[in-house]
């Protein structure tokens, strides 16, 4: 796609801005305009303006159909299709689609994850537009994303707390923006970037492998003889079969208006990355829910397959979705950026240090808004942020928050020229601060990086939380600072960020977040160290849990208590898949080959007799020893795991349950996949039922 095409093309499939200005009236642009920026109630007229406009132009785009979009709790997306047609007394049809059709859906609630809002029964549910997210048109359908909620006003979905979490930061932050002379702001936003990582390998070898089809990861499996040890891969030349996959990925994605802006090579063989440009926090987490289903599409088309979980090779890097995160408000004020002087710029430092209470505060729920069976893999190895939530700020912040503290004035290094020794080579501006890529929430110039969300995963639920704690803090800062004035207000926002800042520096860590010395130190620290998805869920219904999202609307205490159900069941149905796989895989296709390969080795060792004499034959005795050694430990770890798994059924309290799975069978897991792995790796690769790991991650090119 040349240049002109390009610009021609982007967001062709989409009912955009621009789209709304050409072919609605004015007056009812306006009424739409308002509804998104200002959150105001729409009227039905104006939907159904609205509704006629956008079927219009989906019939013109080839569109037959249009669908509710939403984003269960199943972390998928969902979608029912209904033609445009309606027919007529003479036996033709004419193409309608009203403003009630535009704004309401009903699809059964009862038939996804509810956490107990439903019954069986109670099959009622509703999808309600969300005009701040452009509606698209993909397969032949108009898409338009919606809420979903239940018959009784329930939550049922990630959308709906993710748009209260975006008002409630809104209303929190407006409130101190006005104390602090900026009344002309009316709305603040909060903005994403969602880096997303992801493997491609071939197709057919994915087809092989039922741990990839049935759970997303590889559950057996020898090492390659290389890895990521020489660390060529980073950054390094695109295959051209990749780099033709990421071609037709682009141009796919940049028709549904979604700003694909990087792409390159991750750190693991067969593993890349795609990151977006920035947008309002609503859009970017329905364009990423997007993205990851056109990844796999456009896959196909390649006979490739993207593997988006966590850590689908063992020993390797896994994949992660850094959420880049920032405030701005509607005169484009990014209150995240300090500026030339950040030890002057008010806003800066109070949201600053609204984000630093917030993190250290409910860290606990932030790592849980990031915990699944998947990530809970990943977190904690050498290429992802530890279990241990702390902030990276830099040198020159820690320098200002120091002035804080001390009540000096922050003088400032000024901007460092980088020389590089060579004089072609130009001079440059250094960054006011350098990236540790083992911090979970890193401050990342004028943005925050919050790199502990899993590839799979929505980031709807970060941001949900990140928003809320964040609000709930500037609440706090406004408590503080209400009803002063003038010199007395600047006096008392230096003691308020002093005190906030005592309170919780202890969050504060610029160094490797990787070593067992930050282990110890975050203990002293008191730093949750929540590991696993069953160890975080307790915080999730806690006192101080219900008492911030109730306050601020986000969840109510049902809403919270069906999340905790569903999370606990949902990491317990992931384990037992899982297990039960594993268990087929190795009864029946790694025994196959071990035992075919004993068979001929053994028929090798007899001939050699024969020839030789009965000394003879020592190579193939070892050989069979070792591996009817380490087949005889992998029949005993499989029974137990085959008998742990069955206990694991009969918990009947879901946190129980679910520790059960994560203490235990995984252990199992661990256990048998180590003799597993150790009998792969003496079988050659034709005895073996399934690709190793050598061949999927070396195939494609």
């Amino acid at each position: 796609m040349d240049a002109k095409k390009l610009t021609e093309e982007y967001g062709c499939l989409v009912f955009n801005d621009k789209l709304m200005r050409e072919r609605l009236p004015k007056d009812i642009y306006k009424a739409v305009h308002k509804t998104i920026e200002l959150g105001t109630h729409l009227e039905l007229d104006v939907a159904n303006c609205v509704a006629a406009a956008m079927k219009e132009w989906a019939v013109e785009n080839g569109a037959t159909h249009f669908t509710h979009w939403f984003q269960p709790m199943t972390g998928l997306t969902a979608e029912k299709h209904d033609s445009f047609i309606t027919p007529l007394d003479d036996g033709s049809v004419i193409m309608e689609f009203s403003g009630k059709e535009l704004i309401k859906g009903e699809p059964d609630a009862s038939s996804f994850p509810s956490g107990g809002l439903r019954a069986t029964f109670e099959a009622r549910g509703y999808t309600a537009w969300d005009p701040s997210s452009p509606a698209f048109i993909k397969d032949g359908s108009l898409y338009i994303p919606t809420a979903f909620c239940s018959y009784g006003g329930e939550a049922l979905d990630k959308k709906t707390p993710l748009l209260r979490s975006m008002e409630a930061l809104s209303k929190e932050a407006v409130k101190v923006l006005h104390l602090l002379g900026y009344t002309d702001v009316k709305r603040v936003n909060t903005t994403i970037g969602s880096e997303q990582e992801y493997f491609l390998i071939d197709k057919d070898y994915y087809k092989k492998r039922k741990d990839l089809l049935f759970t997303g990861r590889t559950l057996i499996g020898a090492p390659a003889t290389k890895g990521q040890e020489m660390e060529d891969h980073y950054f390094g030349v695109i295959k051209p079969k990749v780099s033709a996959y990421m071609h037709d990925l682009d141009e796919e994605l940049w028709k549904l208006g979604i700003p694909a802006k990087t792409k390159h090579n991750e750190v693991a063989p067969a593993q890349h990355e795609l990151a977006p440009v920035f947008e309002t926090a609503n859009v970017a987490v329905d364009h990423n829910q997007l993205t990851m289903e056109v990844m796999k599409k456009v896959a196909d088309k390649h006979n490739l397959a993207c593997l988006l979980h966590e850590k689908p090779f063992e020993g390797i890097n896994g994949s992660g979705k850094h959420n880049n995160w920032s405030v701005c408000t509607d005169t484009g004020m990014n209150l995240l950026d300090p500026g030339k002087k950040p030890g002057e710029n008010t806003p800066f430092l109070v949201f600053l240090m609204a984000v630093i209470a917030a993190v250290d505060e409910y860290a606990p729920i932030l790592r849980l808004s990031v915990a699944s069976a998947g990530n809970d893999h990943r977190l904690g190895g050498n290429e992802a942020p530890p279990a241990i939530i702390s902030i990276f700020v830099g040198d020159e912040l820690a320098e200002v928050l120091k002035s804080v503290e001390e009540g000096s004035a922050y003088q400032g290094a000024g901007k460092v020229q980088m020389a590089l020794g060579a004089t072609v080579l130009p001079h440059f501006t250094k960054d006011n601060t350098d990236r540790n890529r083992t911090s979970p929430f890193a401050f990342t110039g004028n943005k925050f990086e919050f790199r502990m969300p899993g590839s799979a995963v929505s980031v709807a639920n970060a941001n949900i939380v990140l928003n809320t704690a964040v609000a709930e803090e500037l609440d706090k800062l406004y408590a503080q600072l209400e009803g002063f004035e003038g010199a007395a207000l600047e006096e008392k926002i230096k003691e308020v960020l002093k005190k906030t800042l005592e309170e919780h520096k202890r969050v504060l860590f610029n160094g490797n977040g990787y070593t067992d010395e930050w282990v110890q130190e975050a203990a002293k620290r008191g730093l949750p160290n929540l590991k696993s998805l069953p160890e975080a869920m307790p915080y999730w219904i806690s006192k101080e849990s219900i008492d911030l999202f109730t306050k601020h609307g986000i969840f109510t205490e049902q809403e919270l208590h069906s999340r905790y159900e569903i999370l606990l069941e949902n990491y317990s149905k992931s384990i037992h898949i899982e297990a039960l796989t594993m268990q087929e895989m190795i009864r029946k296709d790694l025994t196959e080959g071990i035992l075919s390969y004993e068979k001929d080795i053994t028929k090798e060792m007899v001939q050699k007799q024969q020839l030789l004499g009965e000394g003879s034959g020592a190579l193939e005795k070892e050989v069979l020893k070792v591996l009817d050694g380490s087949s005889s430990e992998m029949y005993k770890a499989l029974t137990k795991l085959a008998q742990d798994t069955a206990t694991a059924e009969t918990k009947t309290d879901i946190l129980e349950q679910a520790s059960f799975y994560q203490e235990t069978v995984l252990s199992d897991m661990d256990e048998l996949r180590k003799y597993a792995d150790q009998a792969e790796a003496m079988i050659p690769d034709k005895y073996l039922g399934y690709p190793t790991y050598g061949q999927m991650l070396f195939s494609v090119r």
